[in-house]
């Protein structure tokens, strides 16, 4: 099947190439090019959002029912058709359109990506083509991030056009590379039986409640870091987008190696040590209001390799577990689930970040005690979850 992985491999960076483009661009899209007001803007994208939460559900009953692939390309074709909707937008009205729909092909797209990835990869652990899929994933990300950052220099507000454009266009080519070129190793079967349910499995709503407080720490990451960084250091405007570049750099390069540097441990402790590396970065973060100003910008830097380390390690584990962990009659339905675990955390997160107007301190604080719970709650499913899953043979 490895023509059919190298496939997976071209049309998840597409994807990710197109959405460096314009995601982080939206909420600036929507001020500078639709003329939306700031508060407003951010209400119409935070209604999407919000919007896209009762997907996961529907997402996992239609991946058992007719199979991963099938639902990842509709996802895509949602998502151009998201992408199209924010270019004809000309008011808030549309704009809350364009995000529901957007919003709503993400979290189709990610309520079934995991299935087919481990569908293609076939029957064998999983660790490995999670880790392959996440460094093309986050590489082609921040390679649409610089292509995004050029077409503004060189082309202004008609950057943001063309952008979003090549997003749409990207969501396309993606879906016929998927449909033309990927065959799945572990053919779907139809599934119908509602014997497997989530909500009454406690072992699996436990991983999700634990994988959602390390999920915080990621998004916390993303939109905390400039908060942190330009409004309470006051440090160079060039600084968050450097620190996001490096985690980047190493997060595209460095998940095989994290898979062999940890291959000893099993699921859960490597999951811990992740979680206990993200409580070490906010502790390392909380300790740059302590270091001189000249030397700020170094130790950030340096704060962020902490931050990659703890995702890599986590990462790949997380949905390798979860995966495995899943009954093979609902795997669709628990994975859909799995994604509540990061769907909420985006939505928490923005709550967390806006602590930092009551004090520095605070958010670092409640981030790091949430990864330190993640610790410690994992450590108590290790024998609640199927060993096979926890502790897999070694590829």
């Amino acid at each position: 099947m490895t023509r059919s992985r190298v496939a997976l491999l071209c049309a998840l960076g597409i994807d990710n190439f197109g959405s460096g483009l314009f995601l982080p661009l939206a909420l600036v899209y929507v001020t500078q090019v639709v003329g939306v007001p700031l508060a407003m803007a951010g209400t119409a994208v935070t209604l999407g959002a919000v919007g896209g939460l009762v997907v996961p559900p529907l997402a996992g009953r239609l991946v058992d029912r007719f199979g991963p692939r099938a639902v990842v390309i509709v996802a895509q074709l949602l998502q151009a058709g998201g992408a199209g909707a924010y270019l004809i937008a000309d008011g808030p009205g549309p704009v809350v359109a364009a995000a529901v729909l957007l919003a709503a092909g993400q979290q189709l797209f990610y309520s079934s990506l995991f299935v087919f990835i481990a569908d293609v990869a076939g029957d064998v652990p999983k660790d490995r083509p999670f880790a392959e899929v996440g460094m093309v994933r986050a590489g082609c990300f921040g390679l649409g991030g610089l292509a995004a950052g050029a077409l503004l220099t060189w082309l202004g507000t008609a950057g943001y056009r063309i952008a979003l454009a090549v997003d749409a266009v990207t969501f396309f080519v993606a879906a016929s590379i998927l449909a033309a070129f990927v065959e799945l190793a572990r053919p779907h079967r139809q599934v119908c039986t509602p014997s497997a349910r989530v909500l009454r499995d406690r072992p699996y709503l436990a991983l999700i409640l634990f994988s959602g407080l390390f999920g915080l720490s990621l998004d916390f990451f993303l939109i905390g870091t400039p908060v942190f960084v330009l409004d309470r250091l006051h440090g160079p405007a060039w600084l968050p987008g450097a620190i996001l570049a490096l985690l980047t750099v190493v997060t595209s390069v460095g998940g095989t190696l994290a898979l062999r540097l940890t291959a000893r441990l099993n699921r859960i402790a490597a999951m811990r040590v992740g979680s206990a590396l993200f409580a070490v970065w906010c502790l390392v973060s909380l300790g740059v209001l302590l270091v001189p100003g000249d030397w700020r910008v170094a130790y950030l830097l340096a704060s962020t390799l902490v931050f990659a380390a703890g995702d890599l390690v986590f990462g790949p584990r997380s949905g390798a577990l979860a995966e495995a962990a899943a009954p093979p009659v609902a795997r669709g339905r628990y994975l859909a689930a799995y994604q509540y675990a990061f769907t909420v955390a985006q939505v928490i997160a923005p709550v967390v970040v806006a602590l930092f107007a009551v004090a520095d301190w605070l958010p670092w604080v409640l981030v790091g005690a949430c990864a330190g719970l993640a610790v410690a709650g994992l450590g108590t499913l290790g024998t609640r979850l199927p060993a096979s899953a926890v502790a897999p043979g070694q590829s």
